[in-house]
């Protein structure tokens, strides 16, 4: 089984978890600022885990709630168990199961499950797909056609770089501005034309991995907010249906 198959039936699983979670008491720990875990966090993961090294033994995993292996293997699993965390522990029903698949440090598929919706957006290095369905990305435009998404750092109250100047900026050249919750749903978004592009800084592998490569496979575009390609290594993501990329960028560099 190739390891896009295998991705697809542990986010189901973790998702089923996850699922259940959201309709009963949940245990919710502050792990810094406004950042959220609940059991449910950890027990999505630990199947995860437990599914992937039973499978791929010689794989890698970096996870949120782990964040590192010792071991860095030739195939790097890059999972956000739950994302979304704060939407789930409020029962605001907009959360996820993330997993990018890296092979020598370049996303190559990935999977982002709905468990409420039950809708499942993938990508292996030929196409995007919502369960059988092929995804392409929107054809709008015109940035003032684009309804765009974001998202804010848990840092916000502390730091000077809040994304508050890009969102003023956004608000004022955009349709508008969705901020949902979950950075890897609003990239699977992209990927499937319901929005025309996201953006967002400070963020951690596990959030975009599955959904950057989702939006490129789809037809659209990932960079850093500089305009370079998109990669691991980036904690920040300009993703669009390529048609507004250029757009996109002008607004956070400052040329309104």
């Amino acid at each position: 089984m190739e390891r896009i198959e295998f991705a697809k039936i542990v986010a189901r699983a973790a998702g089923a978890i996850l699922k259940e979670g959201y309709y009963s008491v949940k245990k919710i720990k502050h792990k810094a600022g406004k950042e959220l875990v609940t059991q449910y966090d950890i027990a999505s993961e630990d199947i995860i885990k437990e599914m992937i090294m039973l499978r791929f033994p010689k794989d890698t995993i970096i996870a949120e709630e782990t964040e590192s292996t010792s071991r860095i293997g030739e195939h790097v699993w890059i999972v956000d168990p739950l994302d979304g965390t704060n939407n789930f522990a409020h029962g605001f029903p907009f959360f996820c199961v993330s997993i990018g698949i890296a092979n020598r440090g370049t996303v190559v598929a990935g999977v982002v499950y709905d468990p409420l919706r039950d809708e499942m957006f993938w990508a292996d290095k030929n196409s995007a797909y919502l369960g059988n369905v092929r995804l392409h990305t929107s054809e709008t435009d015109d940035i003032s056609s684009a309804l765009l998404a974001t998202g804010f750092p848990y840092d916000i109250q502390a730091s000077e770089e809040d994304n508050l100047n890009h969102f003023a900026h956004f608000s004022k050249a955009a349709l508008g501005i969705r901020r949902a919750g979950s950075a890897a749903l609003d990239l699977a978004y992209v990927a499937a034309g319901r929005l025309d592009g996201f953006w967002e800084l400070k963020l951690k592998m596990w959030d975009m991995a599955a959904g950057s490569v989702i939006v490129e496979m789809a037809g659209g575009q990932t960079t850093t907010f500089t305009g370079e390609k998109w990669s691991i290594t980036s904690d920040r993501i300009v993703a669009s249906n390529g048609k507004i990329h250029k757009a996109m960028l002008k607004i956070i560099q400052g040329g309104l």
